[in-house]
């Protein structure tokens, strides 16, 4: 199960990924290109018999079209993690979009929500973990201004009622 945990913390901590058609005007490319280049981030997973500590790395870079590419790593106690995925304008639908994949076989997308300089995407996916338990996973990613990116998850392993949490605040 801690193997499952920590790719459920990947999920959350990198929740965003490759997106559909994108034709974002220069306002909306404006606001993605500020998250252009090198994060990091540490925390602790806080639920478990004690909080354990990770650190995160993540490269924005620009994509095709009207898109920004990101990919990350998080060292882990145990493991290493990694997700890679785009992160768009939809013209369509008028709201940002995200989809992820990571190297735990997770692809999952999440939709923006724009308040002033801020995006927030939220994520919630239920999953089975590797005995077949369901899991519930909750992730809000926050992209502020041109400097700051928060993740905010939460995974609830609903057998136990167990609930795992934690918050990465990330900088240039």
């Amino acid at each position: 199960m801690k193997n499952f945990t920590w790719q459920l913390v990947a999920l959350g901590v990198f929740g965003l990924a490759a997106a559909g058609p994108a034709y974002a005007g220069p306002k909306e490319m404006a606001l993605l290109s500020n998250y252009i280049g090198e994060w990091s981030g540490s925390s602790a997973l806080i639920g478990g018999e004690t909080p354990e500590p990770f650190s995160c790395r993540l490269t924005i870079n620009k994509g095709n079209q009207s898109k920004i590419n990101y990919a990350g790593r998080c060292t882990l106690t145990t493991m290493n993690l990694s997700v890679t995925g785009t992160i768009a304008f939809d013209d369509a639908t008028r709201t940002y979009q995200a989809v992820m994949g990571s190297n735990a076989g997770y692809k999952g997308v999440a939709v923006g929500r724009v308040n002033g300089d801020k995006i927030t995407f939220d994520l919630s996916e239920k999953e089975s973990d590797r005995a077949g338990n369901a899991v519930r996973l909750g992730a809000q990613i926050i992209l502020v201004g041109s400097n700051s990116i928060t993740v905010n998850y939460q995974v609830e392993f609903n057998d136990s009622g167990k609930v795992l949490t934690a918050s990465v605040p990330f900088t240039k």
